[in-house]
């Protein structure tokens, strides 16, 4: 249940940031929205805490800031990867990577509290 939530919550976040911004382009088929929430989720899931650990020495210097950079990355990972899903630069991404983070946390947020009062 927790994949549906992650996977619903990217597909959120990717709409939400291509309706914002300017620089954040998608097919709206609603496949490719799938496909491209599918493969953030996957990216978040492996190639991100590679990254977090190869990079832990610059993490600590940025007492963690460097971890936006490895968000940002990821998302122009996979637009890299993926033909109907494309970021105009690295600041877009950034964007990106915080709408994500909020959609994300509101999500883990509200099922937290729906376990609360319903247990």
């Amino acid at each position: 249940m927790k994949t549906l939530r992650v996977i619903i919550a990217n597909m959120l976040a990717v709409l939400l940031g291509a309706w914002l911004f300017s620089g954040i382009h998608i097919d709206t088929s609603w496949w490719n929205v799938v496909i491209v929430a599918i493969v953030i989720a996957l990216m978040n899931a492996i190639v991100r805490p590679i990254l977090i650990f190869l990079t832990i020495p610059a993490t600590i210097i940025t007492l963690g800031l460097f971890l936006l950079v490895i968000n940002a990355g990821t998302l122009m990972l996979a637009d890299w990867i993926l033909d109907g899903f494309r970021i105009d630069g690295f600041w877009w991404a950034l964007l990106l990577s915080f709408i994500i983070s909020f959609v994300t946390s509101f999500f883990a947020r509200a099922e937290k509290k729906h376990g609360k009062e319903y247990r």
